[in-house]
């Protein structure tokens, strides 16, 4: 276990090394997601041994070989030993988060990259977690029984052996006995492809035609591609939420394909690209009706909690247009409804929450042409304050039902689901920032013994005006901490993700702490890298916070380029932003590339950034 280390972890043969983030946890100090990333971390280690030591990658450009399907593979183990449709929905939030972007973005770059200047900028969202998602397919397009025995024919001919992509995509093929060219365009091919669907039903035929069109976006050095070999799983539902035909699984391969599915008596309503078939984005016009009854009957859990973050992105990019327009901004009673059915259903906490959750900032942004900071905060904020205000009352009784007995300290599914749940209660009615509700998060904040309560009720009041009660929750926070590295960062974060309007200034003045260091990756990550994370912050309309942020990067440019260029991926997507934005940040990353010194891993992403 080491405390100054760049990565999660490293498989070494016979040594792992373990980031201390990954491998040390305790109830006091580690929060549950916390111990759900130890957990998939070592799991992703050991399994190492197989793909990525006894077959390892040729060069450096098979990098997804090992990664992608050692995260795959470490996905898979988290899914047995807690719940597949919960990890299911965590590593898509992730993909969404964290590589869509990368897709859409100067940095694009297919899981196989064809070039790089420096190789340590390539361990990346692409590598690793679409790199997961492309061994995915694989597995529903030949079914877990023909996976299996791909990867036994892998192992077989490759032990021992350094190997490249096409070997792994052969191995499948020729176990199976099926045709896999066409699949190779995912290694091949940068971006997130774009399936649009449609569908019409003949009720006197018993018909259902599907259709299905791919289409893609121009990234670097690619301003045209090929159809992708894309598994598109599609359940059939009638109007009582009965499963009208069995799950299908169509294989687009063509620009546009119909696909006909005999034998629906009803009219139907369809759950598409279930369980995230493929890392697509995926078009399709459904109702607000149509997405609340996927929310309460769709038999995926997945596709349920999808239907949600639908009807929940709807309603905000709307309000977003609202904003900029000077006009009211809404909240549909469908929405209402919607989240007040499942706040009060009885199913996995855990679920419950996910699907109660609304979509990150991030997320959102991907759906806009050009993004609009300011407009995109109004909305989220007033959207989750409306449903805050609409639901009081279930919130409060919802979290009072979910507060578990202090001690003994419970891991088990269903407990870490019921201080997801009441978490995330305690998030909605944060949002109201009145007394009841700073007085409700300060109060478990300040007594909370274990730390997944501790955090989530101090993160509730960072946003809060009230300057005592947050005071309050965040010195209580720190000493808590009794120094322990792993809760300061926790607390470096907290305060460099607040939505005030004084969290440049703070996190300035952290930057002095004497718990800080800039040279340690994690504080660094912790503060730095939440700040900008931090839209409200990070997008100031007077570009301060990129001017903050490139001070920071030029100081640990340093002592540590691979960090230094993970914070300089921040400013790579300014072209989706407007014009004065994009200016203030080209401005900052022509001050960056004239630094005397700079090391090729912050050039190659300052750089790339700056073109058209």
């Amino acid at each position: 276990a080491v405390g100054d280390f760049n990565m999660g972890a490293m498989e070494n043969k016979g040594l792992n090394v373990f980031n201390t983030a990954c491998v040390l946890a305790a109830p006091e100090t580690a929060t549950d997601a916390d111990f759900e990333r130890v957990q998939g971390v070592i799991a992703h280690e050991y399994f190492h041994n197989w793909s990525g030591n006894r077959v390892t990658c040729r060069d450096w450009f098979q990098l997804t070989l090992k990664e992608g399907l050692t995260v795959f593979r470490d996905q898979q183990f988290s899914m047995d030993v807690s719940s597949a449709a919960v990890k299911r929905i965590e590593d898509v939030r992730i993909l969404r988060a964290a590589q869509f972007p990368q897709d859409s973005g100067p940095m694009a770059h297919p899981i196989r990259p064809e070039s790089y200047i420096a190789m340590d900028n390539f361990y990346t969202a692409t590598v690793y977690n679409k790199g997961a998602e492309v061994i995915r397919m694989y597995q529903t397009l030949l079914g877990k029984e023909g996976f299996r025995k791909g990867m036994d024919l892998y192992f077989e001919r490759h032990d021992g052996q350094a190997v490249t992509c096409d070997d792994f995509r052969a191995a499948m093929a020729d176990a199976n006995g099926a045709d896999l060219s066409q699949f190779e365009r995912w290694y091949t091919q940068a971006g997130t492809p774009i399936l649009t669907a449609s569908s019409e039903f003949d009720a006197a035929a018993k018909r259902l035609s599907i259709n299905l069109k791919q289409s893609w976006k121009p990234s670097p050095g690619q301003p045209s591609k090929q159809p992708y070999h894309i598994p598109v799983t599609v359940g059939v539902l009638g109007p009582d939420g009965h499963e009208q035909v069995a799950e299908q699984v169509l294989e687009l391969k063509e620009e546009e394909q119909t696909f006909v599915i005999e034998g629906v008596t009803e009219k139907p309503v369809l759950s598409l690209l279930r369980g995230f078939s493929a890392p697509v984005k995926l078009v399709y016009d459904t109702s607000d009706d149509e997405l609340a009854f996927l929310m309460a009957n769709d038999q995926d859990a997945f596709n349920r909690w999808e239907a949600g973050q639908t009807l929940f992105t709807r309603t905000i990019l709307n309000n977003v247009a609202a904003h900029k327009d000077n006009k009211d901004m809404t909240l549909p009673t469908v929405v209402v409804d919607a989240v007040k059915a499942t706040l009060l259903s009885s199913g996995s906490g855990s679920l419950v929450a996910y699907a109660l959750t609304l979509p990150t900032l991030g997320t959102l942004a991907e759906e806009m042409d050009q993004v609009d900071p300011d407009a995109l905060v109004a909305a989220h904020r007033w959207t989750k304050k409306a449903l805050a205000g609409a639901l009081r009352s279930e919130l409060e009784t919802v979290y009072a039902d979910n507060v578990l007995p202090e001690t003994p300290f419970r891991s088990d599914a269903e407990a870490i689901g019921m201080r997801r749940l009441k978490n995330t209660c305690l998030d909605y009615l944060s949002s109201l920032d009145d007394e009841a509700s700073r007085e409700l998060a300060l109060t478990q904040a300040l007594n909370a013994k274990w730390m997944t309560d501790r955090l989530a009720a101090t993160i509730a009041l960072a946003g809060s005006a009230d300057d005592k009660a947050l005071s309050a929750a965040i010195e209580s926070f720190y000493q808590k901490a009794e120094g322990n590295d792993l809760v300061l960062c926790k607390w470096f974060s907290m305060q460099a993700a607040s939505p005030r309007a004084d969290t440049l200034d703070r996190s300035s003045s952290l930057l002095s702490h004497p718990d800080f260091a800039l040279s340690n990756p994690n504080k660094c990550r912790a503060l730095v890298g939440a700040l900008a994370g931090n839209m409200p912050v990070f997008h100031k309309a007077d570009g301060s916070g990129y001017c903050w942020l490139v001070d920071r990067v030029i100081d640990i440019d340093k002592i540590n380029p691979q960090v230094a260029a993970r914070m300089t991926s921040s400013l790579s997507q300014l072209r989706r932003f407007d014009a004065k934005r994009q200016g203030l940040m080209e401005a900052e990353l022509k001050r960056l590339l004239a630094v005397k010194g700079l090391s090729k891993d912050v050039f190659e992403i300052a750089s790339r950034s700056l073109k058209p």
